[in-house]
């Protein structure tokens, strides 16, 4: 009864916290001065301007999964499976863009290439003007995105190719090359990989607020950002996350057809993967990756500590953001830490099909995750910016909901696959000779997951760090985080100020990351 009631009490929360906000949202934004009315989704339908709306958004959502999964497969390939000369650091170099707000990629690509940037000086402005057009609009966002979500693709490729059986591929090696191997034995086993990862990259793209923003291409989120924000028309921002919604529905409906059972329960093999030699591919094969790890990570990391290299820059830009700093820090500590709790018990859960509605709770938090923050940050206000509930409205606790609403099924999908290692009799075992749930819970579950716990907790705290568009739509005042700070100072600020809490942002996310690494060596 105690491991019933622990995790019915996690479905109920991840309702109130996740779920609820958003069909308050959805339930105020048919009532206008007390009476029902569908005229703002009417106007959804009629004007030519959400339908431009949600054209760009597809449109530069498709774009990006496309290139990502077509760079990011051959990428994760070589950096899991060949010989490649310095694979690690090629594996790092391109990790950097997803621990990194995505804007701040951004930044660094438009003080690049801007009309004032360093191409323009280099090659005179009529360059610059070309390239500054490049940069703003539709072609820069997409570059800026898929330089940002590639790495999902490298890391979930590198992950799948953990798992195929080994025998299949060295028997297939006895009447065919690698090249025939890898096209008909191991693509295919981690096909269910792959679609995984363009899913996500799908999501994460469709719902980015910040790079759009920034270089000033029309979607969705933006849209429902400004109507709330700048208008504050509560209405018009709820109908311009409708279409968001309906496409989050149709991703989970996909998801929850042809992907779940394929990709929650999974087994990395112990067996060392096997190496495919490059022979005299390759110089070739690692000029290529070089040009692009260049041009993806290490051209606008080095902008920014060139544009940032003055210490007068770095001294005004803590004396600005060290409470931001701070606060970002702790809230995406606390906000891991609570992730790996839910994701600890939903994983479970899911795994184990502890309880009849398992797949529902699955499908809420998958739903949440596909959700842009912007429109989850409007369900958190409308659901408790009340007299009675502004406890939570005035703290941090608003923001930690979001972040727990909108990372969650991250940790429950990474608890899922780990507990899916965990074999059945041990727990079984305990359990036949009396031991109660709270200590098989910290006797055996927990120690037999804490690699799991540790990815958890490390996934979201880069997520949460690094996030932008919930926390921009529901930090009450003095509780700004870095992102956020970095995203208002933008325009009034000192470019070389800009740009070192730029290189800030990108040194806080590492070093936690560091000394936590050192300590679970």
């Amino acid at each position: 009864m105690a491991r019933r009631y622990t995790l019915l009490i996690a479905v109920f929360l991840l309702i109130v916290i996740g779920l609820a906000p958003v069909i308050a949202m959805f339930v105020k934004s048919l009532f206008i001065d007390g009476k029902i009315s569908l005229a703002s989704y009417g106007m959804l339908f009629q004007s030519k301007r959400e339908w431009q709306l949600l054209f760009n958004s597809l449109l530069l959502a498709g774009s990006i999964t496309f290139i990502t999964v077509l760079l990011g497969v051959p990428l994760g390939t070589l950096l899991a499976k060949t010989d490649l000369p310095l694979k690690r650091l090629f594996t790092i170099l391109f990790v950097i863009p997803l621990i990194v707000p995505p804007y701040i990629l951004a930044i660094a690509w438009f003080y690049c290439l801007g009309r004032s940037g360093i191409v323009a000086g280099m090659f005179g402005p009529k360059i610059g003007a070309a390239t500054s057009q490049f940069l703003f609009g539709f072609p820069g966002t997409l570059f800026v995105m898929v330089s940002t979500l590639l790495p999902v693709v490298i890391i979930l490729m590198a992950t799948y190719l953990r798992m195929v059986n080994q025998k299949l591929e060295e028997a297939a090696k006895l009447s065919a090359g690698w090249l025939l191997v890898l096209k008909r034995i191991t693509i295919p086993v981690i096909a269910p990989g792959i679609f995984l990862s363009a899913l996500i990259v799908f999501i994460l793209a469709i719902g980015e607020f910040g790079v759009p923003s920034s270089l000033r291409f029309d979607v969705f989120p933006v849209e429902s950002f400004v109507q709330f924000s700048a208008f504050y028309n509560f209405n018009a921002a709820t109908a311009a996350a409708i279409p968001l919604g309906v496409i989050t529905l149709v991703i989970l409906i996909v998801e929850r057809l042809f992907l779940r059972k394929k990709t929650v329960q999974f087994k990395i093999t112990k067996e060392p993967i096997i190496i495919v030699p490059l022979k005299k591919a390759k110089p070739f094969l690692f000029t290529a990756v070089s040009i692009l790890a260049f041009i993806f990570v290490i051209v606008p990391v080095g902008v920014l500590l060139i544009k940032s290299f003055s210490l007068r820059a770095y001294n005004e830009a803590f004396a600005i953001s060290t409470n931001s700093i701070f606060r970002s820090l702790l809230y995406a500590s606390i906000g891991a830490t609570c992730l790996v709790i839910f994701g600890f018990l939903l994983g479970y859960l899911l795994e184990r099909k502890a309880l009849r509605f398992s797949y529902a709770a699955d499908s809420i938090a998958v739903f949440l995750f596909a959700l842009p923050g912007t429109v989850i940050g409007i369900g958190l206000i409308s659901l408790w910016n009340t007299h009675a509930t502004n406890f939570i409205y005035a703290s941090m606790v608003i923001i930690l909901f979001g972040y727990i609403a909108q990372y969650m099924a991250l940790g429950e999908r990474i608890m899922a696959a780990t507990f899916s290692q965990v074999s059945h009799s041990m727990e079984e075992a305990a359990q036949i000779v009396g031991v109660g749930w709270v200590r098989r819970l910290f006797g055996i579950l927990i120690p037999l997951t804490k690699r799991g716990l540790i990815a958890t907790w490390l996934v979201g705290f880069i997520f949460c760090l690094r996030d932008l568009g919930i926390t921009m739509m529901v930090y009450p005042p003095d509780h700004d985080t870095l992102p956020v700070r970095i995203f208002t100072l933008m325009a009034n600020s000192p470019e070389e100020v800009i740009a070192a809490l730029g290189v800030i942002m990108v040194v806080i996310t590492f070093l936690p990351l560091y000394l936590l690494g050192l300590v679970t060596r």
